[in-house]
């Protein structure tokens, strides 16, 4: 068995030295200069002798950014016709036969059409990474999967297009792009992010005061965590260090089972922490009674835990708070994640008890306990 996990262990320090590099830049809004640094970037390798090849940029005509395609060798675009209309796409397999140093890879969110090797392009550029392509690439805050929800509370927005938290996770180094509200609001009023008769309804919409300086704390509080990881897991600390474990317990309730698995999400990605997803299946909701839009959310909400990074624990018990202790005591589990009740004055007093129970049993355990709102 030793001599297995030694092996194990081995090979895969050989598969993670073989990998290519990945480098993400981070912006709060479109606009704050991605694209534009990616290319400086571009051009600097190049100068020093790395072969750095464009695999798809996205320029959205704007002339300071296009100029700095010159000089830089591109990766034509794979051509494909879909729904009578031809467009293009980034060529995976152009990219990985050519083998380039480094490849430049933009939109990291967008979602690939119908035909391609993969449904997302941040699929692709796993891909390519695998091949042993070093890979610098850029993604707005808004389209990281457990930041969603806050997004919508900022701006109304529901941003479809989403990367999961692991794939950021796995970047070898995460740069912020950073412009003050103001910079990023003049360059817009310049036309330097969309053309004119767009300008007026970006104003008045997402790129208002109030909404960038919200978005530009979210970006930089996610690059200070995956600083955070790099440091937990490259770092060595003299002082011992308690490892945090948490467990997000969630209902068949939608809405509060999806809240509590991003906020988790975030609490085990900041702390660079394993992670749990509970759900307890009491009687009342087994698969022969359980009504079939609950269990359709439950098996939405494993699945986005699971691009999130979680575990899933799914147990059939009548007592919630004793399966609860069970697993914690199992899994060493150092903080329980639950939703806010939205109980009215008779299920209160019926579960005021259940609570206390619970509450007590993590206390004795030393086990924090955060209610997520």
């Amino acid at each position: 068995m030793d001599e297995r996990k030694s092996a194990e262990h081995f090979l895969d320090l050989i598969q993670k030295s073989r990998r290519g590099k990945f480098k993400l830049y981070i912006g709060m809004s479109a606009g704050v200069g991605k694209t534009y640094r990616m290319l400086q970037e571009a051009h600097t390798l190049l100068r020093n002798g790395i072969d750095v090849k464009i695999g798809y940029i996205e320029t959205h005509k704007r002339p300071e950014t296009h100029a700095l395609l010159d000089g830089l060798p591109v990766i034509p675009r794979r051509k494909l016709f879909y729904k009578g209309k031809e467009l293009e796409e980034l060529d995976l397999q152009a990219i990985i036969n050519l083998r380039p140093e480094v490849v430049i890879v933009d939109e990291l969110a967008h979602t690939n059409i119908e035909g391609s090797n993969n449904e997302k392009r941040w699929q692709d550029v796993l891909d390519i990474l695998d091949a042993g392509i070093n890979v610098i690439s850029a993604v707005n805050i808004q389209h990281i999967e457990s930041l969603n929800e806050e997004v919508r509370e900022i701006t109304g927005i529901d941003v479809q297009e989403r990367i999961p938290d692991s794939v950021v996770a796995q970047a070898d180094e995460v740069v912020n792009i950073d412009l003050t509200a103001e910079d990023l609001i003049d360059r817009l009023k310049a036309g330097k992010i969309y053309e004119s008769s767009k300008i007026t309804a970006a104003l008045n919409n997402f790129f208002k005061s109030e909404h960038i300086l919200q978005l530009r704390e979210l970006a930089l509080k996610e690059v200070a965590s995956q600083v955070q990881r790099k440091v937990e897991t490259e770092v060595v600390l003299t002082r011992s260090i308690k490892k945090e474990r948490f467990l997000a317990c969630i209902s068949s309730n939608e809405k509060t089972a999806k809240n509590v698995i991003r906020k988790t999400a975030r609490l085990a990605n900041y702390y660079n922490s394993k992670w749990y997803v509970m759900y307890v299946q009491i009687p009342k909701e087994s698969p022969d009674k359980i009504a079939l839009d609950k269990q359709r959310h439950l098996i939405n909400n494993f699945k986005l835990a699971t691009e999130l990074g979680a575990e899933i624990i799914k147990v059939k018990a009548k007592n919630t708070t004793k399966a609860i202790i069970k697993e914690c005591e199992d899994r060493k589990i150092t903080t329980v994640c639950i939703g806010k009740p939205h109980l009215n004055l008779a299920k209160i007093i019926l579960a005021t008890d259940t609570f206390n129970a619970l509450l007590n049993k993590l206390s004795q355990e030393n086990i924090d306990l955060v209610i997520l709102s």
